[in-house]
């Protein structure tokens, strides 16, 4: 909760103390302190009279001993206006905020795993195919690492912030506290439909997989089954999501980890190839085939281009540490934690598996292309499929699967938090803000879902055309994620420097600071807008502009529709930011954590 400065809470103390024993009629004191920098004004009153709180549509409400205090702080909006609560409805109110905290379960093992697992997905089983093809193994690599670095310096940044404001849904809480209200509102449920439509697409996807053994069950009948199992674990404790996150992602640590071995005994020569070594790095490998231009150098840059914006969207979901926060256990511990380990997730797991993928596998194999299950074309089962080993492509396809249910199940929990977050903000409806006695916001879960039967729409050809305009809507939802996380960074450094405070001072803070925010900035906005490029060459085409920039339309209307409404300014004035909320009970919090005593404990702390 924001408050004012220590001179405020003094002068209300001798206020207070002077009349905690009268009964006379209605007294009031209005006390301001730096007005203008923190804009707070306290009301006390007699507990057997209403009272009126003027501040900006917001109540946060505070009991003292001797008499009760309402503070009326709004964080977002530019005017003040009038709210009327009366003491009777104090108990009533008071019993509603019980009912909307969601429990601080998660360990620091939960949220290092939930930070890695979010970064294996679909995304690097499948997902590379393309832009090995497009720019070779060596162009594709560059691409990765250096979109590697923007990554890093995006969760540098949030891990900065939400280690000092630990609250669920960090990236659409901080987007509105340091930015303006629009920014937050339209970034917020941007994202949340963004994850909510790619739960729909991962539960029609599980069925696709399983077709790869087997197509005698109908994939209907898959969708129903994987919904209802999904929706049900997200109604489960978070203890219970971040357990099952844990072991699912230890199981995808385990099966890169053991493909890089496989690989590197592959490339030496441990398989019917013979050995590999730089074969495909030569010749005219090294930088792919290119795209769209006839001159080669033109199409390979093109094609490195391409390959730089689906390395964007691969690594998406390395943010999701931030949306933890709130139910971290020890914020100020695990956090820092899993975003250090980041730089070390991009090497091991993208940069190391991109890179014995150059080496096993052809820019031009054609089974890049097949279209014989949905898995035929990943370059990992690719890669085994060419060295002879014959089981590993079931088991990696096992692999797969387990990764997208638990991606699916991720999905749920974030967009359920996302709404759970923008409702306690005052930006959507209050019952999505309600919790079950277990903290689990059943509203957000419930929506969700629905949206999650979505995944209906593959069943008919008819209807999977709307279903992909549907995924394209959501697409550049993360990128745009990113910007307003790098934004927000460097307006809350500058809020930082406006109170006087250091950031040496802080539980964490961001590395290269605040060069790597402006640098993640750039580049995450050109490659916003440069992503659909292939729209305009060869030449224009309609449907696959808008197929590509749907979203940052969505985004741009959404974020006119807020600034109207709100009629705020585009940005806060840095003494107008708030710091304060959420943190100052963060900061009374003595923090006691079990350090790891067995060898097993100690090596999953290490891990995670």
């Amino acid at each position: 909760m924001r408050t004012g400065p220590d001179n405020v809470s003094s002068a209300y103390q001798q206020h207070t103390s002077s009349h905690s024993n009268s009964n006379s009629e209605f007294e009031m004191q209005s006390i301001h302190s730096n007005a203008e920098k923190l804009r707070s004004t306290t009301y006390a009153y007699d507990d057997k009279k209403d009272m009126t709180v003027t501040y900006d549509n917001e109540i946060l409400e505070k009991k003292d001993s001797k008499s009760d205090i309402f503070t009326s702080v709004n964080r977002y909006a530019s005017h003040p206006s009038e709210a009327r609560i009366s003491s009777d409805e104090y108990d009533h109110q008071e019993a509603e905020f019980k009912d909307t905290k969601v429990k601080r379960a998660l360990k620091p093992r939960h949220i290092g795993m939930i930070a890695l697992g979010g970064t294996i997905g679909t995304g690097l089983f499948i997902g590379i195919s393309d832009p090995l093809q497009k720019s070779g193994p060596v162009g594709s690599l560059i691409a990765y690492i250096f979109m590697g670095t923007v990554v890093y310096f995006v969760t540098q940044a949030l891990g900065e912030m939400a280690t000092f404001i630990p609250v669920t849904s960090s990236i659409t809480v901080f987007s509105s506290r340091f930015l303006s209200p629009a920014f937050g509102v339209s970034n917020g449920y941007l994202y949340w439909f963004n994850w909510a439509i790619t739960y729909a697409v991962e539960i029609s996807v599980v069925g696709q997989v399983i077709e790869f053994w087997t197509t005698k069950v109908p994939l209907a009948a898959w969708i129903s089954i994987f919904w209802v199992l999904v929706t049900a674990l997200n109604f489960f404790p978070v203890s219970v999501y971040g357990e099952i996150e844990f072991w699912v992602a230890s199981v995808k640590v385990l099966a890169i980890v053991g493909y890089l071995i496989y690989a590197l005994v592959i490339v030496c020569g441990g398989s019917k190839q013979g050995p590999i070594g730089f074969r495909y790095w030569r010749h005219g490998y090294a930088m792919g085939g290119g795209m769209i231009s006839k001159d080669k150098n033109e199409a390979r840059f093109l094609g490195w281009v391409a390959s730089l914006i689906n390395a964007a969207f691969t690594y998406q979901g390395t943010e999701l540490v931030g949306i933890t926060a709130g139910e971290a256990a020890n914020p100020r511990k695990s956090v820092p934690r899993a975003i250090n380990k980041v730089v070390f997730r991009i090497v091991i797991f993208y940069i190391l598996s991109l890179f014995f993928i150059g080496l096993l596998v052809p820019y031009n194999d054609p089974k890049l292309n097949s279209a014989t299950s949905y898995i035929a074309s990943s370059p990992f089962v690719i890669s085994i499929e060419n060295a002879g080993t014959r089981a590993l492509p079931h088991i990696f396809n096992a692999i797969i699967m387990i990764t997208i249910i638990s991606a699916a199940n991720s999905n749920v929990y974030v967009s359920s938090r996302v709404l759970y977050s923008l409702a306690l903000s005052g930006h959507a409806p209050k019952i999505f803000a309600r919790v079950t006695p277990q903290g689990v916001p059943f509203l957000g879960v419930i929506v969700t879902a629905l949206m999650g039967l979505l995944a209906f729409l593959v069943v008919n050809n008819n209807a999977n055309e709307a279903f992909n305009w549907l995924i394209n809507i959501s697409t550049l939802a993360g990128l745009c994620a990113w910007l307003f996380i790098s934004m927000s960074h460097l307006r809350f450094m500058e809020a930082l420097k406006y109170r006087g405070i250091s950031r040496d001072d802080l539980p964490f803070k961001a590395r290269f600071m605040p060069y790597g925010s402006y640098y993640a900035c750039f580049f995450i906005t050109v490659i916003i807008f440069i992503q659909g490029f292939t729209a305009f060459s060869p030449k224009f085409d309609v449907a696959s502009f808008f197929t590509a920039y749907i979203s940052l339309i969505l985004l741009a209307v959404l974020f006119i529709g807020c600034q109207l409404y709100y009629r705020c300014r585009f940005f806060w004035k840095v003494e107008d930011i708030d710091i304060d909320t959420d943190r100052r009970e963060i900061d009374e919090i003595v923090w006691e954590d079990d350090e790891p005593k067995t060898a097993w404990d100690k090596f999953w702390a290490a891990v995670a």
